[in-house]
């Protein structure tokens, strides 16, 4: 997955993917991520050939005027990316449940590595399958978690884990949701924005 700021004008879009196409990278998804004064961020979810080196996909890239990579990370095989919509449809779905939905869906809707349910005790109640094995003082260092907020965790913060980012939203009934990036990219305040409307419906 590439993250990408370019200009918001038409055929911007274009250049972008005609110059990962000289990278021989093939695009399977694009997503808007923010949009600003002149500008938007773009996710990319693209393979590349083994023969094709990332720095050669980012510098054809940001050769083009107007144009930065934000970031660039492997992402999970056979993983896919969710609407916002889509997930909410399955929170409806099961309302009884939509916390621990909207945990499973938050890695896939917010481009994550993990994320994790807490209840009102600082517990892990549910978290997705490559989530911390949390500890005591690994979980100390998410507080607050009777608030929203984005934090970066330096490296060492859980044992084997590097830096990472973090976002932390409250949920109802005194419990939280923490969603982490090994390495970045860090949380846009459009996407805590989306986050913290996806948990403020969540029962």
């Amino acid at each position: 997955m590439i993250r990408i700021q370019l200009p918001d004008t038409p055929g911007s879009l274009g250049l972008v993917a005609t110059a990962m196409g000289t990278a021989d990278a093939d695009i399977s998804a694009i997503e808007i991520v923010e949009t600003g004064d002149g500008y938007v961020v773009d996710d990319f979810m693209l393979t590349l050939p083994p023969t094709t080196m990332p720095d050669t996909l980012v510098s054809a890239c940001d050769m083009l005027d107007g144009v930065q990579v934000l970031w660039l990370s492997r992402y999970p095989e056979n993983w896919s990316i969710e609407s916002d919509i889509a997930a909410l449809n399955r929170m409806s779905e099961d309302p009884e449940h939509s916390a621990e939905i909207l945990c499973g869906a938050v890695p896939v809707v917010f481009h994550t590595q993990w994320a994790a349910l807490f209840d009102d005790n600082g517990q892990v109640i549910i978290s997705t399958a490559l989530s911390p094995e949390f500890t005591p003082d690994g979980i100390a260092r998410l507080t607050p978690m009777n608030r929203s907020h984005v934090t970066e965790l330096e490296a060492g913060w859980m044992p084997g884990w590097g830096d990472t980012v973090i976002a932390v939203v409250p949920l109802s009934r005194g419990r939280c949701l923490v969603a982490g990036r090994q390495g970045g990219p860090g949380f846009l305040a459009s996407e805590l924005n989306r986050l913290q409307h996806m948990a403020a419906l969540a029962n």
